[in-house]
């Protein structure tokens, strides 16, 4: 059944949970509204900077927090 976008951008709306698009029975996109699509992202960024930080902490790439204020002049 073919669907106009202002009825999938009305139920999004209306319903508050994505929905799957799909071309030939096979999944090709998901319509879900601006604010959850930021958060979502937001969300994965900092789990990126935790994963990357926990590597360097492993790595063995980290300061103290005395070097820290040195090199910020906060000292």
């Amino acid at each position: 059944m073919k669907v106009t976008p202002g009825k999938i951008v009305r139920r999004v709306d209306e319903t508050g949970r994505p929905i799957l698009l799909t071309s030939h029975g096979r999944g090709v996109a998901v319509v879900q509204a601006l604010a959850d699509y930021e958060a979502a992202q937001e969300e994965r960024d900092f789990m990126r900077a935790v994963v990357a930080g926990l590597a360097d902490i492993d790595a063995g790439r980290v300061s103290s927090l005395e070097e820290v204020k040195h090199r910020l002049g906060l000292e």
